[in-house]
């Protein structure tokens, strides 16, 4: 709490951790599109690091503005130092973008160019939709109980923040660990480093020197020059035309962006667990905003209130740290340093700092609610196990291809997926709860907290949801479709019906059962709804 009158500051001590940590994280993101865009679908440089990478950076100027604003105001209002909202791209829908929407483009005209067209017309088509979220994103805060919403966010953080990057540092170890038990010892046990120097920063320099040493690292000046930011009207009118002449992309296009605008009301969630309130519906239209402004300046990758936000409050940081990306990000952009950077850092060294967001995130969720809420975490974060493992076997089954194995069977074949069952391997149940997973996350952590909580009309409800959505292709699905019943819609119904129906019209279903280990064996009596 700060004395009466006094200002808030927007610097602090905590920022200088936050900002290496926060950087890191926008750093890997960008360092791993523009790979993927030169690399995998051929663009050339000018288009990589002359749009694509600028136009990233433009987004983000744009929604940390509002976003230190938005700090600023909380502030004010409360009288408290608060943390402000960490931005920047979104870490899964920038993987959808590059293998739902550019890549496919790509594949099927070999036209990079074209490819890059309809990326930012996709992304300015998701930034509506993404900002649509904020007529509907207060209501959904209101009835989605706290643990369904952080608890989805705990499933992205577990596999995709958390094992994917321990995996990494696993793979390279000296380099690896060098970096993870400074980030260990600074961050996670919060012990001082040699010259109060940031953790962060200090996993980067050991992390690059070992690489340096052993070789894994190379200083290059290749790449590097001027990229001023520029808007491209004309391109993105041409991606925007080519959408609506195939608007099948919207199936992919919706889905992604209704998970996005979710994801911001969830990290906002977070952060309010945390103990800073922020407006969900403003923050969504920020992000639907700063998406349709990226796009417009050459970047088809949404941007969004990350994840992490607990993190950066633990460590005091106020609103120092998102200014300091939003300064250094756009030099690194506008002057060609990232391809320097790509050669330098290798990701060995900043993987570490993306496990301790997830462990951060998954410690400050289970502080942050109730003890009996853990059953509504944990089924929560399940259904992200399983789009992890899709995308791993779909890497194996390409890896496979590509080293020239023979009549292999496509993931999703009958007689492949037969043959997994007698294996053991319920291949269709994980493919269904990977299809929409933060959702299903979200929707099964609500339904179990709310079972708990006695509160049967909320869970129902959202299982009827859940029924609506899995009926068009939103969950479960691999895009949107016509309406349809089928075995999962169909439980879903059943679900509802029962948390609607039978508290209604049995008068002991409402009575909890003591826990077993009661000498007494009386039952307590819950009302419902």
């Amino acid at each position: 709490m700060r004395t009466e009158g006094m200002p808030y500051r927007l610097v602090s001590r905590g920022d200088y951790s936050a900002f290496w940590a926060l950087f890191t994280d926008n750093l890997i993101n960008l360092m791993v599109l523009a790979g993927i865009c030169q690399f995998v679908f051929q663009m050339p440089a000018e288009i990589v690091y002359g749009r694509i990478v600028p136009g990233a950076a433009v987004a983000i100027i744009a929604g940390i503005a509002v976003y230190v604003a938005l700090a600023r105001h909380v502030a004010g209002k409360t009288g408290r130092d608060v943390t402000a909202l960490p931005y920047g791209i979104s870490t899964p829908v920038m993987f959808v973008y590059l293998f739902g929407v550019i890549g496919p483009i790509y594949w099927a005209t070999n036209d990079a160019v074209l490819a890059w067209q309809v990326g930012i017309g996709a992304g300015f088509m998701g930034g509506i939709v993404a900002a649509l979220g904020a007529i509907i994103g207060p209501f959904l805060k209101r009835v989605t109980p706290r643990a369904g919403m952080l608890g989805t966010l705990c499933g992205i953080a577990l596999v995709f923040i958390g094992t994917v990057p321990l995996a990494t540092i696993f793979e390279n170890p000296f380099i690896g660990f060098a970096s993870l038990i400074i980030i260990l010892w600074g961050l996670v046990g919060r012990f001082r480093l040699p010259g109060n120097v940031p953790a962060g920063l200090l996993a980067l320099i050991v992390g690059t020197v070992v690489a340096l040493i052993t070789g894994q690292a190379t200083i290059s000046a290749e790449g590097v020059g001027f990229y001023p930011p520029m808007p491209y009207f004309g391109d993105l009118a041409v991606g925007i035309q080519h959408l609506f002449a195939n608007p099948e992309l919207f199936l992919v296009l919706v889905p992604v962006q209704i998970y996005n605008f979710i994801e911001t009301m969830n990290n906002v969630e977070s952060a309010e667990a945390a103990g800073d309130r922020y407006p969900v519906a403003v923050c969504q239209l920020t992000d639907g905003a700063g998406t349709m402004i990226g796009a417009l300046f050459g970047s088809p990758f949404p941007t969004t209130a990350y994840i992490g936000h607990p993190a950066y409050k633990r460590i005091g940081a106020h609103a120092g740290y998102v200014i300091g990306v939003a300064v250094i990000i756009p030099l690194g952009a506008f002057f060609g340093l990232l391809a320097f950077l790509n050669n330098l850092i290798p990701v060995a060294a900043a993987a570490p700092v993306l496990v301790f967001v997830a462990l951060s995130l998954i410690t400050n969720t289970a502080q942050s609610v109730k003890s009996e809420h853990m059953a509504a975490i944990t089924i929560a974060m399940m259904p992200h196990v399983s789009a992890f493992l899709l995308i791993q076997w779909g890497a194996l089954a390409g890896a496979l291809a590509a080293t020239g194995a023979a009549g292999m069977l496509s993931l999703g074949d009958p007689a492949l997926t037969a043959a997994l069952a007698m294996e053991g391997v319920p291949f269709a149940g994980h493919l269904a709860l990977s299809q929409g997973a933060i959702l299903t996350g979200l929707i099964w952590g609500a339904i179990v907290a709310s079972v708990i909580d006695g509160r049967f009309v909320n869970a129902g409800g959202f299982a009827a949801a859940a029924a609506a959505m899995a009926m068009v292709g939103i969950i479960h699905a691999p895009g949107l479709h016509w309406p349809e019943v089928n075995g999962i819609t169909a439980g879903y119904m059943i679900t509802a019906a029962f948390l609607l129906i039978y508290p209604r019209v049995s008068s002991r279903s409402c009575e909890r059962e003591d826990d077993p280990s009661s000498d007494s064996g009386a039952e307590q009596a819950r009302p419902a709804e």
